[in-house]
């Protein structure tokens, strides 16, 4: 029975890889406002679209708009009025 090879398991050094699933989770993008960023604030990766900028120690640094909390209660209230078919906003 022939096993099936691990795609990511770490060496015993922990420097390489056995073997790694080429390209990055993060599908590239033909058009800007598409590309994903992670926010400063949470590490998340967001579109460009769901992104802000804020002054933090003095730079612009792309966030969560309005709030990581915020975006991240509107996108599951999407996604669960996805799932039961009702409309997210009413008539």
């Amino acid at each position: 029975m022939a096993r099936a090879d691990a795609k990511t398991a770490v060496l015993a050094d922990g420097l390489r890889y056995k073997s790694k699933v080429s390209g990055s989770p993060f599908a590239a993008t033909t058009s800007f406002g598409a590309a994903t960023m992670s926010c400063f604030m949470c590490g998340k990766h967001r579109a460009r679209s769901l992104m802000g900028t804020r002054k933090v120690l003095g730079k612009s640094q792309a966030v969560c708009s309005p709030s990581c909390k915020g975006l991240d209660e509107a996108l599951e209230a999407a996604a669960a009025a996805a799932t039961t078919g009702s409309p997210s906003m009413p008539a």
